[in-house]
């Protein structure tokens, strides 16, 4: 699953672990898991670190190839912050190819102006820790916070011209992937994830996997967090 800072993919991949019961792999935990135990692959990573390098897509899909042969993810599995380059995105499809998988790739598209919008509007109570959204969550009082009365602030993350710089880096790695699963890949899915609400959004991925085979109408109507979501969001 790709998608932009602020476009609310961390909640809809929850959406769908949850859902399948498939478990979420994060190449980034793995690492820093390998680097605290401390075991062969651990040092390297650490090594490479202390240098200023990145660590290697060889490296990389070692873990990934290791950690998707584990009996939990049988049933399948989504990839976190993997593929991150076109070589490991080659890689993964080779390694799915031996495992008799398919990959579904599901990229939630944004309106960036409205991302900009979303999270610049972002404020934070720096003592009880409250967020508050200027156009979807405003505080009672501007700029004071609801329950404690202390002044708002902004997260430097949610500064727009951070904000702006990110979504720069996202769109400077991510969308060549994205061409590279447009060639290669007939289970592509753009899913527009701007401005309806998580769960519509979640409906618009549950019917892309139904659409790619993935999925069953019976199991879809069966799914406990789709239940909520109005009909037609296809």
């Amino acid at each position: 699953m790709f998608g932009s800072p602020g476009s609310g993919k961390g909640t809809q991949s929850k959406y769908v672990v949850d859902w399948l019961k498939i478990p979420q792999i994060s190449t980034g935990d793995m690492l820093r898991e390998h680097i605290r135990l401390g075991t062969e692959i651990g040092k390297a990573i650490a090594a490479r670190m202390r240098a200023g390098s990145l660590v290697s897509d060889e490296l990389v899909n070692q873990l990934v190839y290791e950690r998707i042969h584990q009996p939990d993810c049988k049933r399948g599995f989504i990839l976190d912050g993997y593929p991150r380059t076109t070589a490991q995105a080659q890689e993964m499809m080779r390694l799915l190819a031996t495992m008799g998988a398919r990959e579904v790739v599901i990229h939630l598209v944004v309106d960036y102006n409205v991302i900009i919008a979303r999270m610049a509007g972002r404020r934070v109570c720096p003592v009880c820790g409250t967020l508050y959204n200027s156009v979807s969550k405003p505080p009672k009082v501007e700029g004071f916070c609801d329950l404690d009365g202390s002044p708002l602030s902004v997260r430097e993350d949610d500064r727009e011209e951070v904000v702006r710089e990110r979504l720069a880096q996202y769109e400077a790695s991510t969308m060549p992937l994205i061409e590279f699963f447009r060639k290669s890949s007939e289970r592509l899915f753009e899913v527009d994830a701007s401005k309806d609400r998580p769960e519509v959004v979640f409906g618009r991925i549950q019917q892309a996997l139904l659409k790619a085979g993935v999925l069953n109408s019976g199991v879809l109507k069966s799914c406990s967090v789709s239940k909520d979501i109005p009909a037609g969001v296809a």
